[in-house]
C-alpha cells in the first residue's frame, strides 16, 4: 500500500507539472499533434485540422485534472485498505541530505487521514474542469492554478506520508507555500493580496513553532536522530513535554483555525478559488489536525490531563465562537469559513476529553472521545467540501456570492439546491445525517464527566458539553438562514434571477458523490467505527467494540443502559413522515379552494425589497452578543428638496468585524512596528558607527568564550 500511495504522490506531482505547457501553448500544441501523429504512423494532413487554442487548453485541464483524480483515488484506496488491514509500512527514500535521508511510513492513524485527502481531492478533480472554465476569459493562467494545486495535494499527501521530522516540515512548507499562491491567485484585488500575505505570515510563525517543538524532542532523542522512532523514545521531562505541547498545539492550531490564532482563515478561504476553498477547509485543516494527533497522541506518548484540559477549553471557545461568527456573515463562503472554526474547535473538544479520560486512567472513556473527533474530521471533510463546491456553482451561475443578492435559487438551480440542502442538513448536526453522529458521540464522552475524580473537571467538562449544544442551535439556525435566504423566495438581483444549472456533468457528480456519502455514513455509524478501530488501539491501547456489540442496527458507545442510537430506524421514521405528508396534500380538500388575491394594504404587490433579508434574520442574536462584536453599524438618508421628512432613500451599512483584530492582532502589529522604529534607530548611515559595532560585538564574543 505504500506503493500505491507513492504512485498517488507521483499522480499529483504530474498534475502539477502537466499544466506547465501552457506556458507557450502555440509551441505545445504543435508538439503534442505531432506526437499523436506519430503514435498513429501518420502525418497529420492538414495544419487547419490541428486542435485550437481553446480545445487544446480544455484538453491539458481534463488531463491535468484526471491525474489529480487519479491521485485521489489511489490515496483513497491505499489508505482504506491500510485502515482496514490494521497493518504498518515504512520505507525509506535516497533523497533529503546525506546524513538525513526520508523516511515514509503508512499505519492506520496516516491510512485514515491518506483516505481523506483522497476522497475530497476526487470530488474536486471531477468538480474542477467545469469551474475553471470561467478564468479562461479573466486573464488567469490556468498553468499557475494547475500547478499549485498539484503542488498543493502533493504537499498534504507527502506530510501524512512522513515519517521523520525533517521530511514532515519539508512537506508541511510545500503544502504552505502552494496554498500560499492559490489564496494569491487573483491577486489585481488588494483584499486577495492582504489575505494571502496574513496567511503566509501566520504560516511562518505556525511553522516556527513546529520546528521547536520538534528541536525540543530531538535533543533528547538518542544521537539527536529525527526519525519519529527516535522521537517516541526521547525520555522528555514533563516540564519539557509541557513546552513542546504548548508549541505544538500553536503551529497546528494555528493551520487548523483554532481561536485565537484563526484570524487568517476568514479572509484566506473566500478570496481563493472555491474548488481551492474547498481543499483548504475539507482537506488541509484535517492535515493540521493529523500533525496534531501525530505529534502529542503518537510521538509525545505521556498525555498529560492539563493539555486535555487545555484543547478541551481552546475547542469549546472556537465552536461557540465560530458559530457565533458564522451567523452574522452575508457571503457565503465567509460564512462557510468561520463554520470551519466551529467545526475545528469541536474536532479538538473530542481530542481534549481524550486526553482528559486517559491521562486519568479511563481508557475505554477516551477512545469514544477520540473516535468521536476522527469521525467528526471525516464527516467534517464530506459536508464542507460538498458545500464548498456548491458555492462555487452559486458563484459560477449568478456571479453572487452575498445573500443579500440571492434568492429564489431552487427553482433556477433544483440540482444544486437539493445537494446544497443535504450539506446543510449535514452541517447542523442532524439526524439521520453524518453530522450528529459524531457530535452525539462527543456528548456521550462529555457525559461521562461523572467518572472524574477532579471537582474541577468534572465541573468544566459539562460546561463544555452544553457550551457544544448551543453551538449546534446557532450552526443550524446560520444554516436556516444561508438556504433560506439564499434558495427561497423571490431573486434579489439580475443575475439570480437568470441562473441555471451548470452545463458540465462533473460540477453535479463531484458534489453529488458527497452528499451520497454524507447519508452513507450518517446511516451507517457502526461499520465506521469498527473500521476506525485500529487508530483508537494504536494510540490509546482500546477500541470501542461495545458500541457495535448489539448489532449493525444500534450504536451504543457506553451501554445500551445509558444511551443508543439507531440511524437506520430514524431514516425509516423520517421516510415514513416525508411519505404520510406527501399523501395528505394529495388527498382531494372536501371544499373546493378559492384562490383570491391577498390583500396588500394598498402598497401594491410584493417585490423582493420585501421579503426577509440576511441582516435582518441575524440581527436577534447580534443584540444579544453584540460585546463579542467589532459592529459597525450606519444608516444615511437622502432627503428630496426641502421636504425633510420625506426621504428619498435609506442606505443602510452594516459591518462586522472580529474582536481579536482589535484586541490580539493590531496591538501586536503596532509593537512590531514600534520596535521596528527604535531598532531602525541604530542605521545612522556612517561606516564607523557601523565599525564600531562590529568591534564592541566582537569584543563581547571574546568575553562570552573566554568565560
Amino acid at each position: 500500500m505504500l506503493v500505491l500511495a507513492t504512485v498517488a504522490l507521483l499522480g499529483a506531482l504530474l498534475s502539477a507539472a502537466l499544466p506547465l505547457v501552457q506556458i507557450d501553448a502555440e509551441q505545445s500544441r504543435g508538439l503534442v499533434v505531432r506526437f499523436l501523429a506519430h503514435w498513429a504512423r501518420r502525418r497529420p494532413r492538414d495544419r487547419t485540422a490541428q486542435l485550437d487554442e481553446q480545445r487544446f487548453k480544455s484538453a491539458v485541464e481534463y488531463a491535468a485534472f484526471g491525474l489529480l483524480a487519479g491521485s485521489g483515488l489511489a490515496s483513497l484506496v491505499a489508505g482504506c485498505v491500510t485502515l482496514l488491514a490494521g497493518q504498518t509500512r515504512v520505507d525509506q527514500l535516497p533523497l533529503g541530505l546525506p546524513w538525513l535521508a526520508w523516511h515514509l511510513r503508512l499505519d492506520p492513524l496516516a491510512g485514515f487521514f491518506l483516505g481523506v485527502i483522497g476522497l475530497g481531492v476526487f470530488a474536486v478533480a471531477l468538480y474542477g474542469p467545469g469551474y475553471v472554465r470561467s478564468f479562461r476569459h479573466s486573464g488567469h493562467s490556468f498553468a499557475t492554478l494547475g500547478f499549485c494545486t498539484g503542488v498543493f495535494v502533493a504537499g498534504m499527501e507527502l506530510v501524512v506520508l512522513a515519517d521523520d521530522a525533517f521530511l514532515f516540515m519539508i512537506a508541511w512548507e510545500l503544502m504552505s507555500v502552494a496554498s500560499y499562491a492559490l489564496v494569491a491567485f487573483q491577486h489585481e484585488h488588494a483584499a486577495n493580496r492582504r489575505a494571502s500575505f496574513l496567511y503566509l505570515l501566520m504560516a511562518v510563525v505556525g511553522a516556527i513553532a513546529l520546528i521547536l517543538a520538534y528541536g525540543i524532542v530531538a535533543a533528547f532523542a538518542s544521537a539527536h536522530s529525527f526519525t519519529f522512532d527516535a522521537l517516541r523514545a526521547a525520555p522528555l521531562s514533563p516540564t519539557w513535554a509541557s513546552i513542546a505541547f504548548a508549541l505544538a498545539l500553536i503551529g497546528f492550531g494555528m493551520k487548523a483555525g483554532l481561536v485565537p490564532l484563526h484570524a487568517w482563515l476568514p479572509e484566506a478561504h473566500p478570496v481563493a478559488p472555491s474548488h481551492v476553498s474547498a481543499l483548504m477547509s475539507g482537506v488541509m485543516l484535517k492535515v493540521a489536525v493529523y500533525g496534531f494527533l501525530r505529534f502529542v497522541f503518537d510521538i509525545l506518548g505521556e498525555i498529560q490531563w492539563q493539555w486535555g484540559a487545555t484543547t478541551l477549553l481552546l475547542g469549546t471557545v472556537s465552536a461557540v465562537l465560530g458559530a457565533l461568527y458564522a451567523f452574522q456573515q452575508n457571503n457565503l463562503k465567509r460564512l462557510l469559513a468561520y463554520s470551519s472554526i466551529e467545526n475545528i474547535g469541536i474536532v479538538f473538544m473530542g481530542f481534549g476529553l481524550s486526553m482528559i479520560f486517559f491521562a486519568k486512567g479511563h481508557g475505554e472513556l477516551a477512545a469514544i472521545g477520540l473516535i468521536a473527533a476522527l469521525y467528526h474530521v471525516l464527516n467534517h471533510a464530506m459536508f464542507k467540501t460538498l458545500l464548498f463546491l456548491q458555492a462555487g456553482t452559486i458563484l459560477h451561475q449568478t456571479h453572487e456570492s452575498s445573500l443579500e443578492r440571492l434568492g429564489g435559487l431552487i427553482k433556477r438551480l433544483p440540482r444544486t439546491s437539493f445537494i446544497m440542502l443535504v450539506g446543510c442538513i449535514a452541517i447542523s448536526g442532524l439526524p439521520p445525517l453524518n453530522g450528529f453522529v459524531s457530535e452525539w458521540l462527543t456528548f456521550q464522552t462529555a457525559l461521562q464527566a461523572s467518572a472524574l475524580d477532579s471537582g474541577i473537571l468534572r465541573s468544566f467538562v459539562p460546561v463544555a458539553a452544553a457550551l457544544l449544544a448551543f453551538t449546534g442551535a446557532v450552526t443550524a439556525a446560520a444554516f436556516v438562514k444561508a438556504y433560506g435566504i439564499g434558495f427561497l423566495g423571490a431573486p434579489r438581483s439580475r443575475h439570480a434571477a437568470h441562473a441555471g444549472e451548470p452545463l458540465h456533468r462533473g460540477m453535479f457528480a463531484g458534489p453529488a458523490l458527497l452528499a451520497a456519502l454524507c447519508v452513507l455514513l450518517g446511516v451507517l455509524p457502526g461499520q465506521v467505527i469498527a473500521a476506525l478501530g485500529p487508530i483508537s488501539r494504536t494510540l490509546l491501547g482500546n477500541d470501542l467494540a461495545s458500541a457495535y456489540a448489539n448489532g449493525w442496527l444500534w450504536l451504543t458507545p457506553v451501554s445500551s443502559r445509558v444511551a443508543s442510537y439507531s440511524a437506520p430506524l430514524v431514516l425509516l421514521a423520517c421516510a415514513l413522515a416525508a411519505w404520510v405528508s406527501f399523501r395528505l396534500l394529495r388527498t382531494p380538500k372536501l371544499a373546493p379552494v378559492r384562490d383570491r388575491p391577498r390583500w396588500d394594504c394598498g402598497f401594491g404587490g410584493l417585490d423582493a425589497r420585501m421579503q426577509y433579508t440576511s441582516t435582518a434574520f441575524s440581527q436577534p442574536l447580534r443584540r444579544v452578543f453584540s460585546p463579542l462584536y467589532e459592529i459597525d453599524e450606519r444608516a444615511t438618508r437622502e432627503d428630496r428638496g426641502h421636504a425633510l421628512l420625506t426621504p428619498a432613500a435609506l442606505d443602510f451599512e452594516l459591518r462586522i468585524g472580529d474582536r481579536s483584530w482589535r484586541h490580539g492582532y493590531l496591538p501586536l502589529a503596532h509593537g512590531v512596528e514600534g520596535a521596528a522604529r527604535q531598532i531602525g534607530r541604530i542605521q545612522t548611515g556612517n561606516i564607523r558607527t557601523y565599525i564600531a559595532y562590529s568591534f564592541f560585538t566582537l569584543l563581547a564574543l571574546l568575553a562570552m568564550v573566554s568565560a
